[in-house]
C-alpha cells in the first residue's frame, strides 16, 4: 500500500507472494536471534536498533520490507506466478515504471492474452506444430520464443496449456520481462488495432501473440509494418498476410523472411518453377520454417519414384505439406504401398494422383482403412486393384464416409458379398455422395428403368455416369425402340458406337 497499491491489490499480491513474505520473515528471525537490530537499523536508515528490537514481529516484517529498494515490485512479480529468484532478477529492469502502473499493466496483459475462450486447444496444437517443423537457424526473437516454449513443455500439460493464463503467464513474464514496460496506450493498444486492421479477428489475437511473444515488444511502424512490406515485395498479397499470420505468426521473424528468399532460389536452381511456392505458403505457411535441406530430401525421394520435374509443381501445389515431411516419414508411406505389391513407378503415380496420402500417418490412418476393408469382407488379394483404381479411398473417413455408403447398399437389400464385389470392381463408388449421386441414380434404375437391384452389382460403374447427361437420354432412346440391353451395353459405349448400334447412324 505504501507504494501505491489499492487495499484490494495489496491483499491479493501479499497472498500470492509467499516466497517474498518468507524471505522477510526469515530476515527478522535471524536479526532477533543474533540481536543485530542496531547494526541493521544503521545500515537500513530505519528506527534505532533498541526501538526496532522492541517492536512486534509483524511490524518488524513491515520495516524489513520497507528497507528493501525494490519498490514492492518483487512481490508483485512473484504474485504473477514467477519464481522468487526470477522475480528478483526481473524487478530492477521494470521497477522504474512504478508499482501502480505495473499492477495495471499486468492486468491488461492477462486480459489481452487470456480473456478469449474456445481456442485454447488450437493455440497449443499450432505451437507444437510450429516447433516440430522448424528446421532453419533461429534469430534472437525465435530463440527467445523457443526458450519460452521449452519451459512450457517441461511442465505438466506442456504447450497444450499455452492459452491457460494461470499456467503460461508466469513463464511468459519470466521469458519476456520487458512486456511489463510496454505502455498500454502507446504500444499494446495500437498493436491490437493494427492486427485487427490486417484481418485478425479480436478473439484470435491471442493465438498470434502467444505463439510469437516478441511481436508484443515490436514497434508497429518500425518493425511489423516493415516486415509485412517485405512479404508484399516477395509477392504475397496483403489480404493473405493476415491469414498467414494467424496460422504462422513466425512470418514476422527475420529468419523466416530470409528463408523464403532462399527457398525461391533453391527451386529456381533445380529448374522447378518457384511460382507454386507463393501459393503453397498461403495455405501452409509452416513451410516457411522448413530448410531447403529438408525440402531437397523430399525432392530426392520424388526423383527416386520417377516423378518428373514437370509433375513436382502440381503435386506440391496440391499438397504443399509434403515439404514438411521428414524423409523417413515419407518412406514409411512408400513402404506401405510396396508391402501391398506396388512397384516404385506405381507408387510415383499414386503420389501424382493423390499426394495428400503421403502426408498421412501409416499406423493411425492408412492401415486402419485397410483393416476396416478387410474386416468388412474385402479380399486382401483385391486390395491392390481397389487402391490403384481409387487411392483417394485411403483418405476417406471410416465413420462419416465409408461405412454410411456401405450401409446404404446393405439397407437396399444387397448382401455384404454383393457390396464387396461392387467395391472390388469399382472402388470410386465409396467416394460418391449418397444424396446427390447414389440415391437418385439407384431410384431411377429401380423405379423408372425397372432394372433389378443386382444390375448394379454386375455393373457398379453405372454410378459414375451423369444421370441427366448420359443415363436418362440413352435409356429413353433404348426404351423408344423396345430394346432390352444390359447397363454395360447401354452406358459403356462411346457416343459414336452407341449411335451406330442403337440409332443406325454410322460414323
Amino acid at each position: 500500500r505504501d507504494h501505491g497499491a489499492s487495499p484490494e491489490d495489496a491483499a491479493a499480491i501479499a497472498a500470492r507472494a509467499p516466497g517474498y513474505a518468507a524471505m522477510l520473515a526469515d530476515g527478522v528471525r535471524e536479526l532477533d536471534e543474533l540481536g543485530l537490530w542496531a547494526s541493521w537499523s544503521a545500515g537500513a536508515g530505519a528506527r534505532a536498533g533498541a526501538e526496532m528490537g522492541a517492536l512486534g514481529f509483524g511490524r518488524k516484517v513491515y520495516f524489513m520490507g520497507r528497507s528493501r529498494r525494490d519498490g514492492a515490485v518483487v512481490p508483485l512479480v512473484e504474485s504473477l506466478g514467477v519464481r522468487l529468484s526470477s522475480a528478483k532478477l526481473i524487478a530492477p529492469y521494470v521497477a522504474a515504471e512504478g508499482l501502480p502502473v505495473l499492477i495495471r499493466r499486468a492486468k491488461f496483459l492477462k486480459e489481452m492474452l487470456f480473456s478469449s475462450s474456445g481456442y485454447e486447444t488450437l493455440i497449443g496444437r499450432n505451437a507444437k506444430r510450429m516447433m516440430a517443423h522448424l528446421s532453419i537457424p533461429a534469430d534472437e526473437a525465435l530463440q527467445s520464443t523457443l526458450s519460452f516454449f521449452e519451459k512450457m513443455e517441461a511442465r505438466h500439460g506442456g504447450l497444450s496449456m499455452l492459452a491457460h493464463g494461470d499456467v503460461s503467464f508466469p513463464y511468459l513474464i519470466e521469458s519476456f520481462p520487458m512486456l511489463l514496460r510496454c505502455s498500454e496506450e502507446n504500444h499494446l493498444k495500437p498493436l491490437i488495432d493494427f492486427l485487427k486492421h490486417i484481418g485478425i479477428p479480436k478473439p484470435r489475437i491471442p493465438s498470434v501473440l502467444l505463439a510469437f511473444p516478441p511481436i508484443m515488444l515490436s514497434d508497429v511502424e518500425k518493425d511489423i509494418k516493415r516486415r509485412i512490406h517485405a512479404w508484399e515485395k516477395a509477392g504475397i498479397e496483403q489480404e493473405y498476410i493476415g491469414r498467414m499470420l494467424l496460422k504462422y505468426p513466425w512470418i514476422l521473424s527475420a529468419s523466416v523472411i530470409e528463408n523464403y528468399k532462399q527457398a525461391l532460389l533453391f527451386f529456381n536452381r533445380r529448374k522447378i518453377s518457384s511460382a507454386f511456392l507463393g501459393t503453397a505458403v498461403k495455405s501452409w505457411p509452416h513451410i516457411l520454417g522448413c530448410s531447403t535441406t529438408r525440402m531437397n530430401s523430399i525432392l530426392v525421394l520424388f526423383d527416386d519414384l520417377g516423378i518428373s520435374k514437370k509433375m513436382v509443381v502440381p503435386v506440391l501445389t496440391s499438397s504443399p505439406q509434403l515439404l514438411l515431411r521428414k524423409a523417413n516419414e515419407f518412406l514409411q508411406v512408400v513402404s506401405f504401398f510396396e508391402d501391398m505389391g506396388f512397384d516404385k513407378k506405381a507408387v510415383g503415380k499414386i503420389v501424382c494422383r493423390s499426394p495428400e496420402i503421403f502426408a498421412s500417418d501409416v499406423e493411425n490412418t492408412l492401415k486402419k482403412k485397410i483393416d476396416f476393408l478387410i474386416d468388412f469382407g474385402i479380399s486382401e488379394r483385391h486390395l491392390p486393384r481397389i487402391i490403384k483404381k481409387y487411392p483417394e479411398l485411403l483418405l476417406l473417413d471410416i465413420n462419416r464416409t465409408l461405412l454410411p455408403r456401405m450401409n446404404y447398399f446393405l439397407g437396399k437389400g444387397l448382401s455384404k458379398k454383393d457390396v464387396c464385389s461392387m467395391i472390388s470392381r469399382f472402388s470410386p463408388l465409396l467416394g460418391y455422395s449418397i444424396e446427390h449421386v447414389l440415391k437418385p441414380k439407384l431410384d431411377f434404375l429401380l423405379q423408372t428403368m425397372k432394372k433389378p437391384l443386382k444390375a448394379v452389382v454386375e455393373y457398379p460403374r453405372y454410378f459414375s455416369y451423369s444421370l441427366e447427361g448420359r443415363i436418362k437420354p440413352r435409356f429413353w432412346i433404348i426404351k423408344s425402340r423396345n430394346i432390352d440391353c444390359s447397363l454395360t451395353d447401354m452406358l459403356a459405349k462411346n457416343n459414336e458406337l452407341f449411335a451406330e448400334e442403337y440409332l443406325g447412324i454410322e460414323t
